[in-house]
C-alpha cells in the first residue's frame, strides 16, 4: 500500500505561515502531500517554500499542466484534503460550490474526507453568513474545526486564531484512521468531556490531588472533533495543549468541575466524565501555610464529601435523550467494583480500567472494559487511548 495522499490547501490569511509546520508534520509522518495554495496565500508564503517542504511540485492554477487535468485529478486521488488556514472567503466558496481556482475545483472533485481549519478575525467568524456556511459544510460531512481563542492580527484578541499545527495534525490523523465512510458521524452533536484530575486545596501551598494526566479525556476530545462533533472540554489541572476544535473550560476543584460540567451539559447530546474527580476535600482551608512544629504531630485531616457529579448527571439528564458515560479507575477487583459502580451511578456506559503508579496514568496507552446496564461488556485491548475513545463514541452512537 502506498503512502496516504494528502492535499494541503492554503488560503490567503496571515496564518498561512503556520501551515508550513503542519506540512512538515504530515511529510515526516509518511504522508505524500500536494500543496494547493490560492494566489492570495502566495503573498504570505512563496511557492518555493511549499515545494521544498513537500517534495512535490506546487499547483496554483487550473492552467498549470493542463494535460494532467489537475483540477480533477488532484481531488480524485486524495485520501484527505485539509485546508489550513481556511479564510471566511474560502468557507463561503466551498459552501456554495464555487470553483474559480485550483483549490476550489479540488474541493468539488474530492470524494475523501475534507477538514477545514478556519482562521479569521472574531467578527468575521461570528458573522451569520460565516456561521451559515460552516453549518452547510458540516451538514455535508466536512469537518470544520472550531478556531482557537487567542492573539489575532495586530492587537486584537478573540476567537478566530488558527489552532496549533500539531493539534490540526492530530485531527488529520484521526480522520485518516477512520476513513471516508464514518469521518463525520458525530456531526450536529454537542458533546461535553471532562479531563484531568481535580485538586482540593489544604492551604495556599498544598492540595489533595491524583495522578491523572488528562490524556484519555483529550483523546476523547480529539476523536470527537475528528468525527464532526462540537466539543466542550472541561479541564482540571493538565499541562496538555488545547485540542484543536474544542472549547476548553479550565477548572481546579471538584466543585468548580461540577458547576462547569452542568453548565455545558444543558444542551449536550452526550457527557463523558473522564476526569479523575476527588471524592473528598478538606473540611477546612487554612488561609496561611500550615507550619510544621517541632515535637508536635500534625493535626488529623478532616475530610468532607464532594458532589457526585456522575450520579447527579445520570439522574438529572439536563437534555432529553442525553447519553452519560462514566469512568471507573480501580486498583483491585476491577470488574466487580466497576459493575457495582455502574449500578450506583446510573449512567449509560461505564469505562472500567485498572490504574496504579505505573498503569494508565500518564501513559499514551490504555486497556479497559466498557460496561452497559443491560449486561453488555465491550473489552478494549491494550492500545492507544484514541482507540478506546473511538470505541466509546461508537457505543454512544448506538444509544442515540
Amino acid at each position: 500500500m502506498g503512502r496516504p495522499q494528502v492535499v494541503l490547501g492554503v488560503s490567503g490569511g496571515i496564518a498561512a505561515y503556520k501551515a508550513c509546520e503542519l506540512l512538515r508534520r504530515l511529510t515526516e509522518s509518511g504522508h505524500d502531500v500536494r500543496v494547493v495554495p490560492t494566489d492570495s496565500a502566495l503573498h504570505f508564503v512563496g511557492e518555493a517554500t511549499w515545494a521544498a517542504l513537500s517534495g512535490n511540485p506546487v499547483s496554483t492554477r487550473v492552467w498549470d499542466a493542463v494535460s494532467e487535468v489537475p483540477h480533477v485529478r488532484i481531488g480524485q486521488h486524495a485520501d484527505l484534503v485539509v485546508v489550513a488556514p481556511a479564510t471566511a472567503d474560502m468557507l463561503a466558496k466551498a459552501a456554495h460550490g464555487l470553483a474559480d481556482d485550483l483549490l476550489t475545483n479540488t474541493l468539488l472533485t474530492a470524494r475523501c474526507p475534507v477538514v477545514f481549519a478556519p482562521a479569521m478575525h472574531t467578527e468575521m467568524w461570528e458573522h451569520p453568513a460565516t456561521q451559515e456556511n460552516v453549518a452547510t459544510l458540516r451538514r455535508r460531512g466536512a469537518v470544520v474545526i472550531e478556531p482557537a481563542v487567542g492573539r489575532l492580527t495586530g492587537v486584537d484578541t478573540g476567537k478566530g486564531r488558527l489552532p496549533e499545527p500539531g493539534e490540526i495534525f492530530e485531527v488529520c490523523q484521526r480522520v485518516l484512521a477512520r476513513g471516508a465512510a464514518a469521518a463525520a458521524d458525530l456531526a450536529g452533536r454537542h458533546v461535553v468531556i471532562s479531563a484531568g484530575g481535580t485538586r482540593e486545596p489544604l492551604d495556599p501551598v498544598r492540595f489533595l490531588g491524583n495522578r491523572s494526566s488528562g490524556k484519555q479525556g483529550y483523546a476523547l476530545a480529539r476523536t470527537a472533533v475528528a468525527r464532526g462533533a462540537r466539543v466542550t472540554l472541561v479541564v482540571a489541572n493538565t499541562g496538555l495543549a488545547d485540542p484543536a476544535g474544542a472549547d476548553v473550560v479550565r477548572v481546579e476543584t471538584a466543585q468548580q468541575l461540577h458547576e462547569a460540567v452542568f453548565k455545558a451539559a444543558a444542551d449536550a447530546d452526550a457527557v463523558v466524565m473522564a476526569a479523575a474527580v476527588a471524592d473528598f476535600r478538606p473540611a477546612r482551608y487554612a488561609a496561611g501555610k500550615i507550619k510544621k512544629k517541632d515535637g508536635e504531630e500534625p493535626a488529623p485531616l478532616e475530610l468532607v464529601r464532594n458532589p457526585d457529579i456522575l450520579a447527579e448527571l445520570s439522574a438529572a439528564r439536563p437534555k432529553p435523550g442525553q447519553v452519560v458515560v462514566g469512568f471507573a479507575a480501580e486498583t483491585d477487583d476491577v470488574l466487580a467494583n466497576g459493575l457495582a459502580k455502574l449500578t450506583r451511578k446510573g449512567c449509560d456506559l461505564l469505562v472500567v480500567n485498572e490504574v496504579g503508579e505505573h498503569k494508565t496514568f500518564g501513559s499514551e496507552q490504555n486497556e479497559a472494559v466498557v460496561l452497559a446496564p443491560d449486561g453488555t461488556r465491550t473489552p478494549v485491548p491494550y492500545g492507544p487511548k484514541e482507540a478506546l475513545a473511538d470505541v466509546v463514541w461508537d457505543l454512544v452512537l448506538q444509544r442515540w
